[in-house]
């Protein structure tokens, strides 16, 4: 079996209908494979739903016809858990689900309540089926799926994998912290709620939850973060399920969190959970969210992928924006999109277009004989940053020093979990010994 693994899919004008030479060797390559994967970082509902205040960033939301874009340029199985599947609301992801399902498409990660969020889709190829599990840990209070009870339906949502932090300080800072979390008031408050039966101390006696953090005594300043185990008890019982179901499991995590400040480093929680997932029985756990690469870990012998990046980048040509974005960047609400996303960028001085490593990525195309990996080639993938928004975002094979810029990233990053990875010509060939 054949696979390609993309990342972030923010589609929002037609892309395979427009292709130059490095496009279509791209979609030969997409339409050569078994399966062909993509994080869905859109609303295809043609901007059904009422606009969420909370969004991820820009609402965003497409026409349908972006569906049969994607399955045009190959695409087979696309993860639907991550920041923006609420941006239009419950009923916004309903009319989503609505599209997905009246073309057949194979999706997961989002359902009318939490089970159904939470189970995998099967994708039967002549060469195998593939299991997918999609879940998010980048979502906004209240857009996590929930459970349907015997008396009372479930919420419509994602699949969630919330995590904790704790912010691990010297005695000296920690008491300074409480200290003002008594003068504010703020501690006060809280034992109020606790006494007042909305809300629980922490399971820790230790630790002093201020604002919306938590803080404990450690013997050096540190974050640590741990998912929650509930999440990953039943995320693993799904993936035992794929694996008694499918000849190959997959497991899709958007998450944009990182390490202190280093946005190429996954929080601690992410590697956690994937290890986790591949204990369970996935044979890859698939990352995506904070828009640009991290590394590759071989865990088990079972690949990891930490983020794949942005694969299509359109954000910037949503045709259309509720209020709440133009208030958000102080734009005149008679002006037009393109208004308010040039004042976000400051005319592309700041922000995702001032940065190349938004607009490279890598396409890992994977070799499966039953359940062991036999080959791993990455494939080098710009998205054309250019000065005109209309013409960037569009994938497209990398070559010459560009090629070489991104595997030399991707080697460096993935080095750092222990991965070998040797580059031959445009291409990078991963050890799998």
């Amino acid at each position: 079996m054949k696979l390609a693994l993309t990342g972030d899919s923010i589609i929002t004008r037609r892309v395979g209908i427009t292709l130059d030479d490095a496009t279509r060797k791209l979609v030969e390559l997409l339409t050569d494979t078994d399966v062909s994967f993509t994080n869905l970082e859109v609303l295809p509902n043609d901007f059904a739903g009422y606009p969420a205040l909370e969004s991820g960033g820009s609402h965003f939301a497409a026409h349908q016809w972006v569906m049969d874009d994607l399955t045009d340029m190959g695409f087979n199985l696309f993860a639907c858990a991550n920041n923006h599947s609420l941006d239009y609301s419950i009923e916004g992801l309903m009319a989503m689900i609505d599209v997905l399902d009246e073309r057949g498409i194979s999706y997961a990660g989002v359902g009318e309540n939490l089970a159904a969020s939470r189970m995998p889709v099967y994708l039967d190829t002549a060469a195998g089926s593939v299991g997918m599990i999609s879940c998010s840990s980048t979502f906004h209070s209240g857009q996590e799926a929930a459970e349907q009870r015997p008396d009372m339906v479930g919420r419509p949502g994602l699949n969630p994998l919330h995590y904790d932090t704790t912010y691990y300080v010297t005695q000296e800072q920690y008491d300074a912290i409480r200290d003002v979390a008594l003068g504010l008031g703020v501690e006060q408050q809280r034992q109020q709620r606790i006494q007042l039966g909305f809300a629980f101390p922490p399971d820790d006696p230790d630790v002093l939850p201020f604002l919306e953090g938590n803080f404990k005594v450690g013997d050096s300043t540190r974050v640590e973060t741990v998912p929650k185990e509930k999440d990953v008890l039943a995320m693993e019982k799904w993936v035992r399920e794929a694996r008694r179901r499918s000849d190959l499991v997959v497991v899709s995590l958007h998450a944009h969190e990182q390490q202190a400040e280093d946005k190429e480093q996954p929080a601690d929680f992410i590697k956690l959970f994937a290890h986790r997932m591949i204990d369970a029985g996935a044979d890859m756990v698939v990352g995506h969210g904070p828009h640009l690469i991290r590394g590759m870990e071989l865990y088990q012998g079972k690949p990891i992928f930490y983020s794949l990046g942005n694969f299509i980048g359109q954000n910037e040509l949503v045709w259309k924006l509720p209020s709440d974005s133009y208030d958000r960047f102080r734009v005149d609400s008679g002006e037009t999109p393109a208004i308010v996303y040039d004042q976000r960028y400051a005319g592309d001085t700041k922000g995702f277009p001032a940065e190349q490593r938004y607009w490279e990525t890598v396409m890992p195309m994977l070799e499966f004989d039953g359940e062991r990996v036999t080959g791993m080639e990455i494939v080098p993938i710009s998205l054309a940053l250019g000065p005109q928004a209309h013409r960037r975002g569009k994938p497209e094979v990398a070559s010459g020093e560009v090629a070489e810029r991104v595997l030399g990233r991707f080697q460096k990053l993935s080095a750092e979990f222990g991965t070998e990875m040797t580059i031959s010509g445009e291409r990078g060939h991963v050890s799998l010994k």
